[in-house]
């Protein structure tokens, strides 16, 4: 499509609004999939919280920390980890 002079505003005009949309779009798009919340394996989950596989275990069988199971696998949620962290009461060591 070739263009006049006179022809140039309008073209980038219309352009512009484009582009506007597009960035809207793909900014909507980046926020949707942030709020999605996103499951973690167990190995994940230990590099997730720096602990080990087999501490990962044993908070799941006292019921310490929030998962899901489902066919013999531990799947846990990322936002419900963050959750289980902020309100966690951990033991505060006394420095002397």
């Amino acid at each position: 499509m070739e263009l006049t002079f006179e022809q140039l505003p309008l073209a980038i005009r219309d352009l512009t609004s484009k582009v506007e949309r597009i960035e809207s779009l793909l900014l909507n798009r980046s926020t949707s999939d942030n709020d999605t919340d996103q499951l973690i394996c167990i190995k994940e989950t230990a590099k997730y919280l720096k602990l080990s596989v087999p501490t990962i275990y044993r908070k799941v069988s006292r019921g310490e920390i929030p998962y899901c199971k489902k066919s013999n696998r531990l799947y846990f949620s990322k936002s419900e980890l963050i959750d289980w962290i902020k309100t966690s009461s951990f033991p505060v060591l006394n420095k002397k």
